[in-house]
């Protein structure tokens, strides 16, 4: 193999990059590196493709910190000579922590974050107080500041010394649906600049950013070396890959074993929605008291930041998550990837799983499937080239799905957040990009129901005219249950006392011993007052009534051929009298009578 060392870029490379990159502690260059690096800086656009973990940042950001190192006239404090564009909030923020290490030997440039989470004023502040000749952007953010002139800032004149732009995580841009704010992006941007391309795949998507934004590009594509079948896989090959079957209602006691069977390890647990993370991981922080367990989403807005570097620092914990932590952002030493659900598309799979085995190291991860999923081994197998070894049900597990029960009965909160979770589940379930493998009439509510804790299934449209089995509901009052804060349940029986809301006993167990009877009593009182005597004599009067209602269809059915000229009106006449009965019964009654009175 060639050797791909740092130092074999010592005559094109400034001297203080080469510092900056061995204080980052990287003596050799990852195959993406060697490739795209000497072509970028010899002012190339590239458009590269390279599985996740292989280092892609740094093989733009060391050519961007080279190309506006060359510039004879110097940027000033407000002109932008390199923009960063990337999907997400966090990947951002992790790309400017590299873009900072090299600013520290290079301190003639800065770089600015437009990421949102705060009001666009403080970005313009911040650009007009500090500047930014690297500005690192999420596509919405950048394309509302442009947007805006507010004084002496105008970002579109700032642009026009601009000499790179990069797009990171490219296909997840278009996947978010960032395509139209990048239009505009590119609208504003001068024509003659570099511009580097990269992503994980190349979709149709990224084949047309391609054309419309690159000039005559470079295309660099870095695979695996192909597995033990001959296959070149997308994820790393030092990645273990691994599934586990199981039943709905043993999913979350056989994740709680897990994580206290690696207490050591730092471990991230995907689930697919921003529910179901705010659900379940409050329920393992009660379980699991001694694990520092954190939380991400799209959803969380401030913290979002402050709880991405906490766990980027820590060398054990978990962290609970959906999608927004799948693509780009590099957390060192991850051990395991736990993915809880299936996520929705076969390449977010890839992704969440090379959030760990990154840059050449050792990583695992592991998918929990149910029974009725197993065909999607096979579609991971055959659609991503990704092998999955079966991992055995643990040893030893207690049962937890009671526990959580015990949560909901006395926290209302945590009540209120099971069914929430529960409910954006099946509906997340239903809008799977495999829905023809991963059906949901092939899933079992009851034992899901019980894997969530709930204390009685929700009404839903999704779960109408389905048979729920395997789940016995708790008889309580739900309008009881209290919030474990004191304060929100004060507000709570406040606004009850007030008539602001009222218990919602709607909620009850349906079809309890207690509830039938009740039912019974209700539905007297309402055939007494229809002077209806019996149950039989209410089914005869719907079914009579059902009738009358075809023979009306049956009519309108004949009025309107009539209008059409298809049948005569002498035919009318007769289809129409045989059709009612009352017709008939009226034609017989007058016939008698004139028979009696002849």
């Amino acid at each position: 193999m060639m050797d791909q060392n740092w130092s074999l870029l010592k005559d094109v490379l400034q001297g203080a990059i080469l510092e900056a990159v061995a204080a980052l502690k990287f003596s050799n260059m990852t195959p993406v590196q060697a490739a795209c690096i000497p072509q970028f800086i010899s002012n190339k656009d590239v458009a590269v493709e390279a599985v996740t973990g292989s280092g892609k940042t740094l093989a733009f950001v060391v050519p961007m910190m080279q190309m506006l190192s060359r510039r004879e006239i110097p940027l000033k404090k407000h002109e932008i000579g390199a923009i960063i564009l990337t999907p997400t909030r966090e990947l951002a923020f992790q790309i400017n922590e590299v873009v900072l290490s090299f600013t520290k030997f290079l301190p003639q440039f800065s770089s600015c974050l437009f990421i949102g989470g705060e009001k666009p004023q403080a970005d313009i502040d911040k650009f007009m107080t500090h500047g930014g000749h690297i500005i690192i952007a999420t596509p919405g953010r950048l394309e509302d500041l442009f947007q805006r002139k507010e004084g002496s800032f105008n970002l579109a004149a700032s642009v026009k010394s601009l000499e790179v732009l990069i797009l990171d995580e490219a296909d997840r841009l278009l996947d978010m649906g960032f395509e139209a704010s990048i239009n505009t992006i590119l609208s504003y941007l001068p024509k003659l600049r570099r511009t580097g391309l990269f992503s994980a795949t190349q979709t149709d998507e990224v084949e047309k950013l391609i054309r419309a934004g690159l000039r005559n590009p470079l295309q660099i594509t870095v695979k695996e070396k192909p597995n033990k079948a001959g296959n070149i896989q997308k994820t790393p090959s030092s990645l273990e890959n691994y599934y586990m079957l199981v039943e709905g209602d043993e999913k979350f006691s056989q994740l709680v074993r897990f994580l206290q069977e690696h207490k050591k390890d730092k471990i991230m647990v995907f689930f697919s929605t921003c529910a179901s993370v705010d659900y379940f991981s409050k329920c393992l922080q009660q379980i699991l008291k001694k694990c520092e367990i954190l939380l991400i989403h799209s959803k969380i807005k401030s913290k979002r930041n402050k709880v991405f570097e906490a766990f980027r620092k820590m060398s054990c914990g978990i962290l609970i998550c959906t999608d927004v932590m799948a693509r780009g952002v590099d957390i060192p030493d991850v051990h395991w990837v736990i993915q809880y659900d299936p996520p929705s598309s076969a390449s977010a799979f890839v992704h969440r799983c090379g959030r760990t085995a990154r840059i050449g190291n050792l990583g695992n991860a592991l998918v929990l499937l149910m029974p009725s999923e197993d065909s999607y081994i096979k579609f991971i197998e055959i659609n991503q080239k990704v092998p999955l070894t079966e991992m055995k049900k643990l040893d030893n597990v207690t049962e937890v799905c009671t526990r959580l029960q015990t949560f909901a009965l006395n926290d209302r909160a945590l009540y209120e957040k099971g069914l929430r979770a529960f409910v954006s589940y099946i509906q997340s379930y239903a809008k799977h990009e495999c829905s023809m493998i991963l059906r949901m009439k092939d899933l079992d509510f009851g034992k899901l129901a019980l894997g969530f804790g709930l204390l009685h299934i929700p009404k839903m449209p999704e779960l109408r005219g389905k048979t729920v089995s395997n789940f016995q509901p708790i008889e309580i009052d739900v309008s009881s249950i209290p919030y474990k804060d004191k304060n929100r349940e004060k507000a709570r029986k406040e606004k009850i006392a007030s008539g602001d809301i009222k218990p919602k006993k709607s909620n009850r167990p349906p079809k309890t011993i207690a509830w039938s009877k009740q039912k019974d009593r209700k539905d007297k009182k309402k055939l007494k007052k229809e002077g209806i005597k019996t149950k039989a004599e209410k089914r005869k009067l719907e079914e009579n009534r059902e009738e009358e209602f075809d023979e009306f269809d049956e009519d309108i059915r004949l009025i309107k051929k009539l209008k059409r000229g298809k049948i005569s009106k002498e035919d009318f006449d007769r289809e129409f009298v045989g059709n009612n009965k009352d017709f008939k019964e009226h034609d017989e009654e007058d016939s008698n009578q004139a028979a009696i009175l002849t």
